[in-house]
């Protein structure tokens, strides 16, 4: 199979999981696995396995201070627990970028009240996450008990360009 084919297929793909979404837009499923303290692997209930980036919000990197301990709070708060998503895009990596509710609870807003998160300022809109963030900040909780904490956005372009 040729390269532009496969490309043209896997666009095709990731177009129709858009549309898709689009229609639908909460999915139910059970989190199987927690790649860092803001993605997720949902298994839906047809048994089909999909990425879930958590949106609003951005969690230190896995080599990053408070990565793996970010990590470990998502994986306590969700980890094969049965969940709901509110579907708000899809990404450039073809991952659902959604709301994560268990039992009421606003899994991405509890990540930022626990000082496990940034509110990701460039793609957050509610203002319920700024105050959390605040008063975690203010508190001292989780990643802001350290006197500098580096944002991962911040992280990810020091690494990219130590990395040249």
């Amino acid at each position: 199979m040729s390269r532009f084919l496969k490309r043209s297929l896997l666009a095709g793909f990731i177009l129709i999981i858009f549309i898709s979404l689009t229609y639908a837009e909460i999915i139910k499923g059970k989190v199987v696995g927690v790649s860092d303290g803001d993605t997720v692997t949902l298994l839906t209930e047809g048994n089909k396995p999909l990425k879930i980036r958590l949106a609003q919000i951005d969690a230190p990197e896995k080599k990053q201070d408070f990565g793996q301990k970010s990590k470990q709070s998502l994986s306590d708060l969700i980890y094969l627990k049965d969940v709901t998503v509110k579907v708000w895009d899809v990404d450039r990596y073809g991952r659902i970028v959604g709301q994560i509710f268990y039992n009421g609870l606003d899994v991405n807003l509890e990540q930022v009240r626990r000082g496990m998160a940034w509110v990701y300022f460039r793609y957050a809109k509610d203002p319920e996450y700024f105050k959390a963030m605040e008063i975690a900040k203010s508190k001292k909780i989780g990643i802001w008990s350290m006197p500098n904490p580096i944002p991962p956005w911040e992280f990810r372009k020091l690494n990219r360009n130590d990395n040249r």
